[in-house]
């Protein structure tokens, strides 16, 4: 698979916002890595990276973020290793004797939920609960169709989704102008595209998603409360994994899920909403800083417990 967040649309759109990003690579490894700032400082943070083939190749890759990060004065680097020379189960031990430490929290999700296209489609339609595959094959009766765009003007279609659902829900999702930024950016040059279901030409649902290689990722996704029981949202995500598939990519995944073990997680309910278009979880070992400056680091790290304290 190849991670939308280490492709060359994401440096460009975060360049777009002005930020400054590292793309390397060398015999098995590669990242796409921005500087972003912390309490503790500048830090060089690669999502879902570095990307390497072995364990030879990661450590290869961690030196070259040690030195971009000892020549930006970076305070420690923060990566996501996705790396064939270790599980994630054993992750733990191999990165700590590294010098890696835990970071305080994961950025992006540990566990996520990968629905394969393999074989005809109709293969990935009996993967899921016959409840979604009748609706993505009936719900035109009911005067609901689709449509994809990559015009970036239509975003507006899901931001209005998505305030809809946070002040119904108490959530607070990511800023206008982010989004707006996102599609401006990602949308023109094909690697995003809005999906929009509609009741008679109205729009009721929406979902953005973004491409790599061989990898659809299911971003944001949003509906109009109002129609509720047509249960747009499951056909829209099956005309996406559909759509996926006519363009010949691989996989779709569907972001960030539940661990099975805990049932009362914030996430558990779009979990089993996940879920339920069949596929396979991945594991990734979470998100690990190694300082390179030790003393402002030691220094962050007391005073983000002493703060957790205070609470």
């Amino acid at each position: 698979m190849e991670y939308f967040l280490q492709t060359p649309a994401w440096a460009s759109f975060q360049r777009s916002l002005g930020r400054t990003v590292h793309e390397e690579s060398g015999p098995g490894w590669r990242f796409l890595a921005v500087e972003e700032k912390n309490p503790a400082g500048k830090v060089i943070y690669t999502p879902y990276g570095p990307v390497a083939e072995s364990l030879e190749a990661f450590d290869a890759a961690v030196a070259a973020l040690v030195d971009i990060a000892r020549r930006s004065r970076a305070v420690f680097v923060r990566m996501e290793p996705v790396t064939a020379g270790f599980e994630a189960a054993d992750a733990g031990a191999i990165l700590r004797a590294r010098g890696l430490q835990p970071a305080p929290s994961n950025q992006q999700p540990e566990l996520s939920w990968i629905v394969d296209l393999d074989g005809d489609f109709k293969d990935v339609l009996a993967g899921m609960k016959p409840t979604n595959r009748n609706l993505y094959r009936n719900i035109h009766k009911k005067g609901v169709t689709f449509r994809s765009s990559q015009d970036p003007e239509e975003i507006s279609v899901l931001l209005n989704f998505l305030h809809m659902t946070a002040a119904r829900n108490g959530f607070k999702p990511q800023s206008d102008d982010y989004l707006s930024s996102v599609a401006r950016s990602l949308m023109p040059a094909g690697a995003g595209t809005l999906f929009i279901a509609e009741l008679e030409g109205e729009p009721i649902a929406a979902a953005l998603a973004y491409d790599s290689a061989d990898t659809r990722t299911y971003a944001h996704a949003a509906l109009d409360d109002t129609h509720r029981k047509l249960s747009a949202g499951i056909p829209l995500l099956v005309t996406l994994m559909a759509d996926a598939k006519d363009k010949g990519l691989k996989h779709v995944d569907l972001w960030g899920v539940a661990p099975e073990d805990d049932p009362d997680h914030k996430w558990a309910g779009f979990t089993a909403f996940k879920k339920s278009f069949g596929g396979r979880e991945i594991a990734y070992p979470g998100t690990w800083d190694l300082p390179v400056n030790k003393f402002r680091y030691g220094a962050y790290q007391l005073a983000r417990k002493l703060r957790e304290k205070l609470r």
